[in-house]
């Protein structure tokens, strides 16, 4: 079952959110984070993504104690990323009871060290933030430093490289889509989730309607993080959990909703149909057997 990470991004303490990860295009609310959390919570959430932005710019700004009171006080599964340099605060949030560490820049300039960590902590522990951003082929390649520098390896040659390590979980984020409400890159996450099957997948970015969540459900990934939607009141984390898959995008759903479609008037009027004597014995059987009798007349005409 797809989980919904509804997603808290710190600087100074309070709740933030930036446009295409720029510093400079902060919006902030006027929400304590504790409380956020809580809300989340009482919504149905299970899991919360916290991004500490703070620690992203300045190792010395970390907020590691207020992510470790968020997720103590709201009783929320929570991974954290942002700013993760040194296997010590990898550990410190672990014992102060973060379920998941996201590592993003690290992954891409000391992957020897991330896999060790991997085998270390577990890779149940580490999720692999990539930051993508498409090529003029399409091509998905990472990014580093803020999204400021791309890296010299695909998307697709880094999961190979990490995938025989134990990789469990990636977090994938299409920058241009980060922050502007236009939709997720559904086409990016489908050949993720056909290419790589066996990885839990997390989607990031660009989710603005209850439409964007049921269009990425229907590719069935391990988690979608939603974050300024929320914020804007787009629409609430119970409706976001409760948003069935998008039929567009599942071929089986759309089978299903047809069934669903036909009323009790058209199974009469298509019964009516094929009436005879057989048919009549055939009401008087198990409605198992009626049902199974009329689904190729329903799938017919839908």
């Amino acid at each position: 079952m797809t989980q919904i990470f509804p997603a808290i991004d710190l600087m100074d303490g309070g709740c933030v959110r930036l446009y295409k990860g720029d510093f400079n295009q902060r919006t902030d609310y006027d929400a304590d984070p504790v409380e956020v959390a809580q809300g989340f919570k009482a919504a149905g959430a299970k899991w919360l993504h916290v991004v500490d932005l703070d620690g992203a710019k300045d190792a010395d700004a970390q907020q590691s104690q207020l992510i470790i009171d968020i997720a103590q006080q709201s009783g929320l599964k929570v991974q954290t990323g942002g700013g993760i340099r040194e296997r010590a605060q990898v550990e410190r949030l672990l014992a102060g009871g973060i379920e998941r560490v996201v590592i993003g820049s690290l992954a891409l300039k000391e992957p020897i060290l991330i896999r060790r960590w991997m085998e270390d902590l577990g890779p149940e522990r580490i999720v692999l933030a990539l930051d993508v951003k498409l090529n003029a082929e399409g091509v998905p390649f990472p990014t580093s430093h803020g999204w400021k520098e791309t890296g010299e390896k695909s998307l697709w040659q880094l999961l190979n490289e990490y995938e025989p390590a134990g990789l469990k979980t990636i977090l994938v984020t299409d920058i241009e889509k980060d922050g502007v409400l236009q939709g997720s890159n559904v086409d990016l996450y489908r050949a993720i989730a056909n290419n790589y099957p066996s990885l839990d997948l997390i989607t990031s970015g660009g989710v603005g309607t209850l439409d964007d969540v049921k269009d990425l459900k229907a590719l069935q990934p391990h988690g979608i993080i939603i974050g300024k939607a929320l914020y804007e009141n787009k629409f609430s984390v119970d409706e976001a959990i409760a948003s069935r898959a998008s039929a567009e995008n599942n071929p089986e759903m759309s089978v299903m909703e047809g069934w669903s479609r036909v009323s009790s008037f058209e199974i009469t009027k298509m019964s009516a149909i094929f009436w005879s004597w057989p048919c009549v014995t055939a009401m008087r059987a198990p409605m198992s057997w009626y049902f199974m009798t009329l689904r190729p007349v329903l799938m017919i005409d839908p």
